[in-house]
């Protein structure tokens, strides 16, 4: 094993770790916990045996393994923006709701905040 690949997977352990801890903490849901861990064993594969995408790529009619990575990659940054628009929006519509209801409230109520 190659110098690289020994402090790759080192720090790929050490992010399943802190993965581990914020799940603990109550930062992270089971499902993110799994979906954290499931990402960096596969980063630690192809780390540790570099033909796997090459293997992989073949399967899926894709030339090269690297090729294959770059695809997966975008894929995946491309749904993790998704995900990230959709809960910035929803977030705007529940603190808009809170806003609406606590003017409400205070407007009722005569309190000032």
């Amino acid at each position: 094993m190659l110098l690289i690949q020994i402090f790759l997977v080192a720090l790929f352990v050490l992010a399943m770790v802190k993965a581990g801890l914020r799940w603990r903490a109550g930062d992270l849901s089971v499902q993110g916990l799994l979906y954290w861990i499931v990402f960096w064993l596969a980063a630690a594969v192809v780390v540790i045996k570099p033909d796997a995408t090459f293997y992989f790529a073949h399967l899926l009619g894709i030339g090269r393994g690297a090729d294959l990575v770059v695809y997966l990659a975008l894929v995946l940054l491309f749904f993790l923006v998704f995900r990230l628009m959709t809960t910035v929006e929803r977030q705007k519509k529940e603190i808009t709701e809170l806003t609406r209801t606590m003017a409400l409230k205070d407007k009722h109520t005569g309190f000032d905040i």
